[in-house]
């Protein structure tokens, strides 16, 4: 998650009272939440008691006068690094008193009561799911009122998460972000305040072999064989009309696992497709189409003169990322920071092993480059696991004091419809030359120092896995 402050609010106290400095906190580009001071301090005072002083980063002081422009300035820039600080710590960041801070907040901020209310989430086929939770909900009660009106047993439930999505006008899903344990999934979705936003629940996991799990339950297995019907018909997974045909046939047999396994061979089987964007590779402002999955980052492009071509990027090989966000003033404006700003422009960058002892950066220009560098996070977290002999298979948290909510009535995913005919006009591809072919990890100099280390995302795969993972 990126968190920042890009901007402070002069605020009039309760009843009248004297004003304050309110501190707007973004994630992802968006307002989560508006707090003071003061409430940051609590949190920092709180954070301390638990962990210890060493343990956190440094937190901007108390000063005994009014702050002047310059120093409301210095201030925010100062708390957007200790947000960003505790977020990125595993230990900070996955707190109670860290999320349960931030969520209560966000339900402050949009003013939004706690009552019951009906959510509606939708599954990758479209199909609605509706659930009854609270506002106040966070996204693992959400997540475990949906796996109840489904059915899906408690084991399973790690394997699936809920997407803030964008529904396009041709109905097809444009994903904003997977939804955290700080924000209140209503909240979230209802604050946008636009009929565009949806929750989708979609698999969590990369790896094609955790598959197997989720399909010895028959819910997982239509939620997963749903999921694979609707990103072929997008044209997220690409197949040949040979294929196709093997596929439709399989679906007339109602043979869902045997689909299933047939797509897994697919090339883009398990990837989630972002939106068209701009890349520097292979050359500068180069069109590009961007696909996540399988421990790599896929870019479709097409060359002048040339047919569609694809580059992949495993992330084993990328040292590591950042995502770096803008905000550029109108031409020749003196507005004060925070003040008459255009769109916000973010990039995703990752320092590439090309080949033996040469890293370059690659740079991804897009609105969804934080849910790009979520991804990458993901694949090497997954990585990592897999690496040291362990599983995915998460068991349910319950809470102290509290039991899972049963739903009452219970809904059955839809088995979709059969295949349509292939797209004709939909393009073979090629592969880009042989510069991103397998090379050695061992070797490299020393890291480069184009960005700073409070920026990047170290990627540990890229340390940990060795020539043969490559």
């Amino acid at each position: 998650m990126h968190f920042s402050i890009p901007e402070t609010e002069s605020r009039s106290g309760d009843s009248g009272g004297s004003a304050y400095v309110a501190y707007n906190i973004h994630v992802n580009g968006v307002l989560h939440c508006r707090v003071r001071y003061s409430q940051l301090l609590g949190l920092h005072e709180q954070l301390r008691k638990e962990y210890g002083a060493n343990v956190l980063p440094a937190f901007p002081p108390k000063k005994l006068f009014s702050l002047t422009p310059a120093e409301v300035e210095q201030r925010r820039e100062q708390l957007e690094k200790y947000m960003q600080a505790v977020r990125q710590d595993p230990l900070l960041g996955s707190s109670e008193t860290f999320n349960s801070f931030l969520r209560r907040a966000q339900q402050e901020t949009q003013q939004v009561p706690t009552e019951e209310v009906s959510l509606e989430v939708l599954l990758s086929n479209g199909q609605k799911v509706l659930i009854n939770v609270l506002t106040s909900d966070q996204t693992e009660d959400v997540l475990e009122a949906v796996a109840a009106k489904l059915d899906l047993p408690d084991d399973l439930i790690g394997y699936f998460s809920l997407f803030l999505v964008r529904e396009k006008e041709d109905g097809a899903f444009s994903f904003v972000r997977k939804l955290q344990e700080f924000e209140l999934p209503y909240v979230s979705v209802t604050s946008l305040r636009s009929q565009e936003y949806k929750i989708v629940l979609r698999k969590s996991y990369w790896d094609s072999a955790y598959d197997d799990d989720v399909m010895e339950n028959r819910v997982g297995l239509n939620l997963l064989y749903a999921q694979t019907v609707s990103d072929i018909e997008r044209g997220w997974i690409l197949v040949t009309k040979e294929q196709h045909r093997q596929l439709k046939s399989l679906q007339e047999k109602v043979s869902k696992k045997e689909f299933l396994r047939l797509a897994q061979t697919l090339r883009h089987y398990g990837y989630l497709r972002f939106d068209a964007c701009v890349a520097d590779f292979p050359e500068k402002d180069c069109p590009v189409v961007v696909s996540a999955g399988n421990s790599e980052l896929s870019l479709q492009l097409r060359l002048p003169g040339q047919q569609l071509r694809e580059g992949s990027f495993r992330v084993t090989r990328m040292r590591c990322w950042r995502v770096t966000s803008s905000v550029p003033l109108p031409s020749g404006s003196t507005s004060s920071p925070g003040r008459g700003r255009g769109e916000v422009r973010l990039e995703l960058a990752f320092e590439y092993l090309m080949s033996k002892d040469r890293l370059q950066w690659v740079t991804i220009t897009s609105p969804q480059a934080i849910m790009m560098s979520i991804c990458l996070q993901s694949m090497v977290d997954e990585l990592m696991v897999k690496k040291s002999g362990g599983s995915i298979r998460k068991m349910l948290r319950r809470r102290v004091g509290g039991t899972l909510r049963r739903s009452d009535s219970q809904q059955a995913v839809k088995s979709p419809p059969l295949l349509e005919s292939p797209d004709a006009t939909r393009e073979s591809m090629v592969k880009l030359s042989s510069k991103l072919s397998a090379v050695s990890l061992r070797g490299i100099g020393s890291p480069s120092t184009d960005a700073s280390a409070s920026d990047v995302h170290g990627n540990f795969a890229f340390e940990g896995i060795g020539d043969e993972d490559l």
